[in-house]
């Protein structure tokens, strides 16, 4: 049996939605057949008030050993670092992940506000939200590069807005089969299971990349890298090999990847004319190339088309 605590910082919400919609396994098998025991969860969990008080404090007291601690949405440290926009169970949010953290044999940051901070970070940022050990693309975030947990391991980050269910469950199963260690993370703590091949491998569309047929919204058959923004050809996920709900995706929905499983996300702070349309110098060649290319390889290949 592994004990899991499950907190929420500056969030939507849209990972827990996410993780109660998980079908292989769904939450009662992970409960059942792994043994997990969710100690707390604030939209499932059971307890109210002084209740949830004593299971964190029991956690902080060796009381309950913290196998497992998750953290959705991002790390509220505002106004002037007091971290008192977010308060919870009488103490600010970010205390409770200062405290918590070290106590975890493993500490899981779902989503892309607990891994990086994701959009409530985006500048001017008035709530100081940063993600747990990243801030955008630098390391460090909320607890620091050096952080380890009990057992040794850096926050192991499941990013996407939101995180699909499956990668959120099979890294838990690995916990409470005791085979994480057979799991590699990537330099962004992302497990390379989930996050090494891209959102291209496996898209319907990759046929129209290749001959640079461009798509729009509505429009089936082409490709929508070269004017919808699509940044399926540089962005780490496996959205196209373990599809959503068993059954489809963004892109093979015809709509454009957004990116959110980079540490980048949202890309170009939500600058205006950079959502759902592809930027381009002159208006000819995109400024952002698909991984592994480069700007003049990628322009020679478009005047041989």
């Amino acid at each position: 049996m592994i004990n899991l605590l499950w907190l929420k910082g500056g969030a939507c919400g849209g990972n827990t939605m996410s993780f109660l919609s998980a079908d292989q396994p769904n939450i009662i098998e992970l409960v059942q057949d792994f043994g997990l025991r969710i100690i707390y969860h604030p939209t499932i969990g059971l307890e109210i008030g002084e209740q949830v008080k004593e299971i964190l404090n029991n956690c902080l007291k060796g009381r309950i050993d913290l196998d497992l601690f998750v953290f959705e949405g991002s790390v509220v440290q505002g106004p002037d670092g007091s971290g008192t926009m977010n308060i919870f169970a009488d103490r600010p949010m970010k205390e409770w992940v200062q405290l918590l953290a070290p106590k975890a044999r493993y500490v899981m940051a779902i989503g892309d506000c607990a891994a990086w901070g994701g959009i409530v970070a985006v500048p001017p940022n008035p709530t100081e939200s940063t993600g747990l050990q990243h801030h955008k693309r630098q390391k460090g975030g909320f607890l620091g590069s050096a952080f380890r947990s009990r057992a040794g391991w850096p926050v192991i980050n499941i990013p996407g807005c939101p995180a699909h269910p499956d990668w959120i469950t099979q890294i838990i199963i690995a916990i409470a089969t005791d085979r994480i260690k057979e799991v590699e993370l990537d330099q962004w703590g992302r497990p390379r299971t989930f996050f090494t091949t891209f959102v291209q491998n496996g898209c319907t569309n990759a046929h129209a990349f290749a001959k640079g047929i461009k798509g729009g919204f509505g429009k089936r058959g082409g490709c929508l890298y070269f004017e919808a923004g699509c940044r399926g050809t540089m962005t780490h996920s496996s959205c196209n090999r373990i599809l959503w709900n068993r059954t489809s995706s963004k892109t093979r929905a015809n709509h454009p990847c957004l990116g959110c499983t980079e540490p980048g996300f949202p890309h170009h702070d939500l600058k205006k004319g950079s959502i759902f349309k592809t930027m381009k110098y002159l208006g000819l060649v995109p400024k952002e190339l698909p991984y592994g290319q480069s700007k003049m390889s990628f322009f020679l290949k478009a005047l041989m088309r």
